[in-house]
């Protein structure tokens, strides 16, 4: 495995690999790793000759009241991680390397971030549509990879190589969860012991959710209320918010028909987590 820092050596080797015939999967990541990232690794690892994985915490996408400075980060055990996995290049550039001057474009991302996270992140997934769109050319990648339980970052992503006709396969990977059903995330060890404990009531009522639309509900508002309500009874965090829309498109609906996302996003003492469950209904 190489450790490249640089954006001139990242884009010579693949460019020396891919002459060659190599695929390469990508994952890019904020580092800090858990077994969601090493999943999406394991799967690039399956379906293509090299395997990159990025690790760059990205400033543009944080806003002035968001964490980015406590954003934990470890390289040295993510190294070690990613040695486990087989990866053959982390590239792990600093700050300077990815923005040495100040930018004089942005992506501006038009669709898809105006609910969910996005209506409550400024700003946010133009910072995320931007640093992809440097990392995409400089990796090159055959595929990348995304979790699904950050889906409308894979939503906007999904835009984003439609749009600028990036010649990349998009995988979006289940989400991985732990065995009482929270969805991993490096978020996960800011909870506190008890509100630990209450984290898998986030999942629970999304699995609540999908009993009822089985049972043949279709009105959004009370799957929305049925979410709410076990969240609010179970945990002591206070909701950000609990939706449901078509997906990808991420539109209203009037009643629940195709395939629709629930997903919520629930405020800790000292960790915001997301999560979402996807149904298809005939």
């Amino acid at each position: 495995m190489k450790v490249v820092t640089t954006i001139k050596e990242m884009q010579e080797e693949i460019a020396l690999q891919k002459k060659c015939g190599q695929t390469v999967g990508y994952v890019p990541t904020m580092g800090y790793l858990h077994e969601g990232h090493l999943t999406l690794l394991k799967q690039a690892g399956k379906e293509n000759d090299l395997v990159v994985l990025s690790i760059f915490v990205n400033p543009i996408q944080f806003g002035p009241e968001e964490d980015l400075a406590s954003y934990p980060r470890d390289f040295e055990r993510d190294r070690a991680l990613a040695e486990s996995e087989h990866v053959d290049y982390i590239f792990y550039p600093s700050v300077d390397e990815m923005y040495p001057n100040k930018l004089t474009v942005r992506a501006i991302v038009q669709e898809r971030t105006e609910v969910l996270c996005g209506k409550l992140r400024p700003g946010h997934f133009d910072g995320v549509a931007t640093v992809i769109t440097k990392l995409f050319n400089i990796v090159m990648p055959t595929r990348a990879y995304f979790g699904r339980k950050d889906a409308q970052q894979a939503a906007v992503i999904e835009g984003l190589i439609a749009d600028f006709n990036f010649p990349i396969t998009l995988v979006v990977v289940d989400t991985v969860r732990e065995t009482d059903g929270l969805a991993r995330s490096s978020r996960n060890v800011n909870l506190l012991p008890e509100e630990r404990r209450q984290a898998p009531a986030l999942y629970k009522s999304l699995k609540a959710a999908k009993s009822l639309i089985e049972q043949g509900e279709k009105n959004p508002p009370r799957i929305v209320e049925e979410v709410t309500r076990i969240i609010q009874t179970e945990t002591s965090g206070k909701i950000d918010y609990v939706e449901v829309y078509s997906y990808p498109e991420l539109k209203p609906l009037n009643f629940l028909a195709g395939r629709i996302i629930i997903a919520l996003a629930v405020k800790f003492t000292h960790a915001r987590l997301i999560d979402n469950l996807m149904i298809e209904i005939d």
